[in-house]
């Protein structure tokens, strides 16, 4: 009997809480989102051709098992990401990173082992990688 009016008590208590409206991840999205918005629009009649890629002169990131590689052409390195972090390394770069509007070109890399893991390990990272950027409302141009 002692019980009943301990779990009213908390009962009431839960029900009274408000949910959540948005995730801290979510709120920190909004904000690089909003950094980013000061990009104008993709221009696809900007981007180079198929066959000229290689002077692709926006973002180019790599789906890859172990995370999300930021291809720096300027310094022939590649930075590993997790994908949490592309919206932050997106939105710190200047205004001259983004000639094409914005927009990525976003491929994928081999795993170094072919493994049944590592290819969940690519769907996952690539699943993760188009829905921040979806989120964060920047377009994606997809490698050959």
């Amino acid at each position: 009997m002692r019980a009943i009016p301990i779990v009213m008590l908390l009962g009431m208590c839960v029900a009274c809480t408000k949910p959540p409206t948005e995730t801290a991840q979510q709120s920190v999205y909004a904000d690089q989102a909003k950094e980013l918005a000061a990009i104008p629009p993709a221009d696809p009649t900007k981007y180079p051709g198929w066959r000229e890629l290689k002077d692709w002169k926006n973002p180019y990131l790599v789906v890859r098992d172990d995370g999300i590689g930021f291809v720096d052409t300027a310094n022939s390195e590649i930075r590993i990401l997790k994908p949490e972090d592309v919206p932050s390394v997106l939105a710190a770069l200047p205004d001259s990173a983004w000639p094409y509007g914005r927009v990525v070109l976003v491929g994928q890399a081999a795993p170094k082992v072919a493994s049944d893991q590592s290819k969940i390990e690519l769907r996952k990272n690539r699943g993760l990688l188009l829905g921040t950027l979806n989120e964060i409302q920047v377009q994606v141009r997809e490698s050959p």
